[in-house]
């Protein structure tokens, strides 16, 4: 009977961890729709008040399950955002102006090949890949960004010029820039 009773504890403890990381799952969407959050550690005090009970580990395994971006405002602070629904996406395709870019953050690019080597200032490379991600049609297989750089994987049968003309489109510093 005792062991029944265990195994039976310990379902209950699993279950109630499932409800309580879908709980908090919903709590961090629902903290970053509504509010400006621009760290882990205020996220993370903004779920202790409301009753979770949570680890940094924990914290970043979350945000990194929910595809959470850390992106530039305008005033040069950061703030996370939800990933996009697809009718998001389908309505911001083809834009001729990105509002949500970090204008100063393109320092420089280079050329070696179909890959392209874009650097910016410290914390800005995510922001950038993001919103040439976001673009399309695009000449771009695939971004890798870091702190400060980013590696572009260029489609073949694009020349340098096609693909630097787009991307000024999307990160208009670059046009006042000798490259």
């Amino acid at each position: 009977m005792n062991i029944h009773l265990s195994l039976h504890t310990s379902n209950d403890t699993s279950t109630d961890r499932m409800k309580n990381k879908r709980n908090r799952l919903s709590a961090i969407r629902s903290i970053i729709a509504n509010e400006t959050i621009g760290n882990q550690d205020q996220m993370l005090k903004r779920l202790q008040e409301q009753g979770f009970e949570l680890t940094q580990a924990t914290l970043s395994r979350d945000l990194k399950q929910l595809k959470i971006s850390k992106v530039s405002t305008d005033d040069g602070n950061y703030k996370y955002v939800l990933p996009e629904t697809p009718r998001q996406r389908n309505s911001n395709k083809n834009l001729t102006s990105h509002t949500n870019l970090p204008r100063q953050g393109f320092l420089s690019i280079s050329f070696s090949g179909n890959i392209a080597v874009i650097k910016t200032r410290p914390g800005y490379a995510n922001a950038i890949a993001y919103d040439i991600d976001e673009y399309e049609p695009i000449p771009i297989l695939a971004t890798i960004a870091g702190d400060d750089t980013i590696l572009l994987v260029i489609k073949e049968g694009y020349t340098r010029q096609e693909v630097q003309e787009l991307l000024e489109t999307i990160i208009p510093e670059m046009k006042s820039l000798q490259i």
